[in-house]
């Protein structure tokens, strides 16, 4: 059996893939046998790799105090949910929806911390009813948080004036970001809290998402902590989340250890200072699960111009969005062949878009006819952000655990595309 290292030689032995016979094993499960028994496109997770990451970023944070909430919004899979609650993870929830599907899979309110954005009042009640903190990220909300909640504990969202990630549109932070109370309202967000006699117990900052080296994230960290001298009586800082995994085979590994030494020194000495010890929490959301899901999705036809060789598949980026909507990069290996002579292939979709694709003027090895393709580092963002476009079906999602494959998400149908609608 041969392993395959898709980003680099360095990459731990969580990261790898196996060969077997020039075909692509998924956590010990031959690609092209996922696809014969579930189907295709589908999405595939491999439990071993979640695990291993979301212990291997618990293991980097040195500082004893710590909470670990899984940005649900990267994957809210209910059957990744209950894997995360039974290793120890809490939850960092954007929506009543993520909310809900938390609650679902076990987590306990105290272990949801809601952040929201442009929140409404109905939101808030919901929120409020079932016990979980909210935190605030407007003058605005808090405002009407403090009419809802009087006399209640609430956490703040603070924009450090930094901004970092691996595009425009994922920066959180900085002058430019709708995320967040910017830090000259700071004394103004103090007099409503005062008014509301609010219980301010945590400050967040959230910079952006993708973020590969430790500097941007630290002086977030640093920014935030100017800020936390501000407050006493808090119970926790949350530095966000953001940490990234390398896409392009080129790209560095973000150095989690390394990172979270620098962090618990800095926040051990932050507390010995503040006087008293803190909790400390993160949210990491696409480093726990995007290495260990991929898109598997079938070539059905292959059309070559003067120019351009075209790789047709039966999904689309209504499957997967982030190569139209970002312009990012996702390593696709032919799982069917995967070493061969290698072409150059624009790889598509079946959708009616011009901006259909996964990816262009890719170097691959030979792909055929009926070959199964697995689009890489597609646990995070993907399914969660697919649609019926075109009305088109959603894929089943496999999760594979100690070499089982089991459907974590039933694939949709066409009688599904009429849920919800009625007769006029």
């Amino acid at each position: 059996m041969k392993q395959l290292y898709p980003h680099s030689p360095t990459l731990p032995l969580i990261g790898k893939m196996d060969i077997q016979h020039n075909i692509l094993l998924i956590g010990g499960r031959r690609a092209e046998d996922l696809v014969a028994e579930f189907g295709s496109p589908l999405y595939v997770y491999d439990a071993a790799v979640i695990r291993a990451r979301f212990r291997e970023l618990r293991e980097a944070i040195t500082y004893p105090n710590v909470d670990l909430h899984y940005a649900c919004k990267a994957n809210t899979n209910l059957a990744i949910l209950r894997l995360l609650h039974a290793e120890g993870a809490y939850i960092d929830a954007v929506s009543p929806g993520e909310v809900f599907l938390a609650l679902t899979a076990g987590f306990s309110p105290e272990h949801v911390l809601f952040t929201g954005n442009n929140v409404t009042d109905e939101e808030m009640e919901y929120v409020l009813d079932r016990g979980i903190l909210v935190n605030v990220d407007s003058l605005s909300q808090l405002d009407r948080y403090g009419r809802l909640a009087p006399d209640s504990r609430v956490s703040l969202r603070i924009n450090p004036d930094v901004g970092s990630g691996h595009h425009d549109h994922c920066i959180t932070g900085g002058p430019d970001s709708k995320f967040g109370i910017v830090i000259e309202d700071v004394d103004q967000a103090r007099q409503i809290i005062a008014g509301h006699r609010l219980q301010v117990v945590g400050l967040h900052a959230h910079v952006g998402s993708g973020i590969l080296e430790a500097e941007p994230f630290l002086q977030a960290a640093d920014a935030l902590l100017d800020v936390v001298r501000r407050f006493e009586g808090l119970e926790f800082v949350d530095f966000g989340g953001g940490l990234g995994v390398p896409y392009r085979p080129d790209e560095p590994r973000l150095a989690v250890r390394a990172l979270g030494a620098r962090v618990s020194e800095r926040f051990h000495a932050f507390c010995h200072d503040y006087g008293r010890p803190l909790t400390l929490k993160l949210e990491p959301g696409r480093y726990v699960v995007c290495e260990a899901g991929m898109l598997l999705t079938r070539c059905n036809s292959i059309k070559a111009t003067r120019t351009h060789t075209f790789v047709g598949t039966d999904s689309g980026f209504n499957h997967l969005i982030r190569h139209p909507l970002y312009l990012s990069y996702h390593e696709i290996i032919n799982a069917s062949n995967v070493e061969d002579e290698r072409f150059v292939y624009d790889v598509c979709g079946n959708i009616c878009e011009s901006a259909d694709f996964f990816a262009r003027g890719r170097l691959m090895s030979r792909v055929r006819e009926g070959d199964v393709l697995a689009i890489l580092n597609a646990g995070a963002y993907g399914f969660c952000m697919s649609s019926n476009y075109n009305s088109r079906p959603r894929p089943a999602e496999v999760l594979v655990d100690g070499g089982t494959a089991r459907v974590i998400r039933a694939r949709e149908t066409l009688e599904d595309l009429l849920r919800g609608q009625g007769e006029f």
